[in-house]
């Protein structure tokens, strides 16, 4: 029986899930199994993970569309590991992920522990605009500071990207809901149900996130509305972190007009800003051309997360509806 189960729901990412199996087989700890969740992709990925079935302890399922969270909970069902391990597709897995994670969870300061979650870095192979999203992601100098990284703004939550958890912890707690931050929402029912979560630093990956702005955009318009979800969910979750990014929009937008109509000195602190990005992230990636592209990024950034918070905040909390407001309060009673 391994010690890890390694869980990654999957939707039409062949290549994707090609380059995340080849990381595992470089692995210089291998107790663990992979277990892939086909969650009814249109180009399937079967002939990909049977590539490496020769260098892998892994199994393959296919299943009907019904989103990764049910994915992920099937692939629970299906693993035989002590440890529950969840991976993003759009992953790459340092050779040392699994003997950094052996060493820290065997350590005496790790006692007690059942809940674990990691970082994310940016690999040298990604594109400039990868490489610039991955900045925006994790930089203090947007929100990177609620993500795991070196300063924080609140308490570590662990990401479905890179996080784990015992299978005690799953017969008590259950698997993933069905929802827009489903890995916060998982994390705190963990927590909620007494078991201890951590941070492990060394225990990292690379993470693609998204390939273009406009895909970025989507994606962090709607972690901006499910923050909303969760305080309806969790009363008392939302913090003054939380609101940031949405605070910022209100306040660059009364910049822009006062600069327009005021005096151009008031775009001034924008661009101080800007150049702020553009200098961290050329620093960071050695590269004027990602620190240039990592301007628009923060800004996307910034901007989708605060206006999808201030439109899901106009319509659930203010206006009182939502067209999921009903599902929000039903998971919430569990039902």
């Amino acid at each position: 029986m391994p010690k890890y189960s390694v869980i990654v729901p999957v939707y039409n990412r062949i290549d994707e899930i090609d380059e995340l199996l080849r990381s595992l087989t470089e692995q210089t700890v291998k107790d663990f199994e992979v277990i892939i969740v086909e969650d009814g992709s249109t180009t399937p990925c079967r002939d990909a993970v049977e590539k490496y079935a020769s260098q892998l302890d892994v199994k393959y399922f296919y299943k009907d569309n019904e989103g990764r969270s049910i994915a992920r909970n099937y692939g629970i069902e299906q693993s035989s590991g002590k440890w529950l391990v969840f991976f993003d597709s759009d992953c790459l897995i340092p050779p040392y992920y699994f003997e950094n994670l052996d060493r820290e969870l065997s350590s005496p300061e790790a006692e007690g522990i059942e809940c674990y979650g990691g970082p994310d870095a940016t690999h040298e192979s990604f594109t400039p605009v990868q490489k610039a999203i991955g900045f925006a992601m994790t930089s203090f100098l947007t929100t990177g500071g609620i993500r795991g990284g070196k300063v924080q703004l609140e308490k570590f939550v662990p990401r479905s990207f890179n996080m784990g958890y015992t299978r005690n912890v799953y017969d008590h707690v259950g698997g993933f809901r069905e929802m827009f931050s489903e890995d916060i929402d998982m994390s705190t029912r963990i927590r909620q149900g007494g078991f201890r979560c951590t941070l492990i630093r060394p225990a990292f990956v690379y993470h693609k996130r998204r390939v273009d702005f406009r895909k970025f955009w989507r994606q962090v318009h709607v972690f901006g509305r499910s923050r909303i979800t969760l305080k309806l969910l969790y009363p008392g979750s939302l913090k003054l972190v939380h609101v940031l990014p949405a605070l910022a929009v209100i306040l660059a937008l009364l910049m822009v007009i006062l600069g327009i109509f005021v005096s151009p000195w008031w775009l001034l602190p924008l661009g101080i800003y800007a150049v702020a990005i553009l200098v961290a992230a050329s620093v960071q990636s050695r590269s004027l051309k990602v620190g240039l592209l990592a301007v628009p990024a923060a800004a996307v950034q910034l901007i989708g997360y605060g206006s999808g918070f201030i439109r899901a905040y106009f319509t659930k909390i203010i206006l009182g509806r939502g067209r999921d407001i009903e599902e929000e309060i039903a998971i919430r009673k569990g039902k």
